[in-house]
């Protein structure tokens, strides 16, 4: 997703790391690049029908709000994910100009923080609802739901807003034909060029995507859910209905767990090699073998949203399957009507046309 301005160059101009695995490294492009595609299909499909449903065919509810939300972030990102495809499938070379650039990784993050804090919203507001019913039941409202919703994509936004000024476009090292998207973080067109502020800029970027876009979010989620369990299972009323609910926590977890975790340990890594201290051509192995796996599991998480979220519950099943029997049957009426029409016509313009020849006899 993305590469630093030293791995830039490390990568470039050291052949043993890239070259000696080359096979394995043409191998991985090409996973990536089914996942990707595979991730924009069933994503933009996924959360159109989310989107489509939660916004115009069901009744406004704070549950409506957050699973609406959390399809936008999902669908803007897998609708960009194209770029990404041409971008894998040209060997790393970048086509789309400098502002597509950064629009696009922007975009990714944007995604990322948005989702994140969306299901942090949904894990502590399923709390807040099991723990403090009554007090739920008097403030949750659709108002002060968009008004959430509002704030986590300014807060989203404000972390992703770095990754627009630090993402650029540079030719690459030993190819000058070849156009590489990276960050920039010495925001400087010398190519030589790797100060301590840029290796500062890089650490607290990993570091703070580390912290807010995973520990924290990945805690609370936890946290939330371990409140859920235990007033669940003190209560006798609620222990005895379905274990539907415990199923449906433990893939939330797990799925965001296995999602993201990789992604943001390969970002660790990252930061570890930018340090001269602990640079290891282990770690160059690491991450060239590494980071499209984990990229393509954290793309995989946008369109999983739409079944861990909502194709669980029934209610959204229900209205889902009414919504596409409704327009399947206004189709089908309507090309009845059609061929009804067009047989009432033939059948008038030929009665027309005997009467004409009967008259002329």
């Amino acid at each position: 997703m993305e590469m630093t301005t030293r791995s830039f160059h490390h990568f470039n101009t050291t052949t043993a790391p890239v070259y000696q695995y080359a096979e394995l490294r043409y191998s991985l492009n090409t996973m990536s690049i089914v996942v990707y595609f595979l991730a924009f299909v069933l994503g933009v499909l996924g959360n159109g029908v989310v989107i489509w449903v939660t916004g115009f065919k069901m009744k406004k509810t704070v549950n409506t709000v957050w699973f609406l939300n959390l399809a936008v972030a999902d669908f803007l990102f897998t609708a960009f994910l194209p770029l990404s495809v041409t971008y894998t499938a040209l060997d790393f070379h970048w086509p789309f100009g400098k502002f597509m650039c950064k629009m696009n990784t922007t975009i990714s993050f944007l995604n990322m923080f948005a989702s994140v804090y969306i299901l942090v919203v949904i894990s502590v507001d399923r709390c807040v609802s099991v723990v403090w019913p009554v007090w739920a039941q008097n403030h949750r409202n659709v108002h002060r739901a968009s008004y959430v919703s509002l704030c986590v994509w300014v807060v989203a936004l404000i972390l992703s807003a770095p990754y627009f000024i630090f993402r650029d476009v540079r030719p690459s090292y030993h190819n000058k034909d070849i156009i590489n998207c990276f960050n920039n973080f010495a925001l400087s067109d010398d190519e030589d060029r790797y100060d301590e502020t840029e290796l500062f800029r890089h650490q607290a970027m990993i570091f703070t995507r580390f912290l807010l876009g995973f520990v924290v979010p990945f805690t609370v989620i936890v946290s939330c859910y371990a409140v859920i369990i235990h007033s669940l299972r003190r209560n006798r009323t609620l222990a005895n209905q379905s274990s539907r609910p415990f199923k449906i926590i433990t893939a939330i977890i797990i799925t965001f767990f296995l999602c993201w975790s990789p992604f943001h340990i390969m970002g660790l890594i990252e930061m570890a090699n930018s340090m001269p201290e602990y640079s290891s051509e282990i770690l160059d192995d690491i991450i060239i073998i590494g980071s499209p796996i984990a990229t393509s599991l954290a793309f995989l998480n946008s369109c999983l949203n739409p079944l861990l979220y909502v194709f669980m519950g029934q209610d959204f099943k229900d209205k889902v399957r009414k919504s596409i029997l409704n327009v399947l049957e206004s189709a089908f009426q309507e090309e009845i009507s059609r061929s009804y029409t067009y047989t009432n016509s033939m059948i008038t313009t030929r009665s027309k046309e005997k009467s004409f020849s009967d008259a002329e006899l």
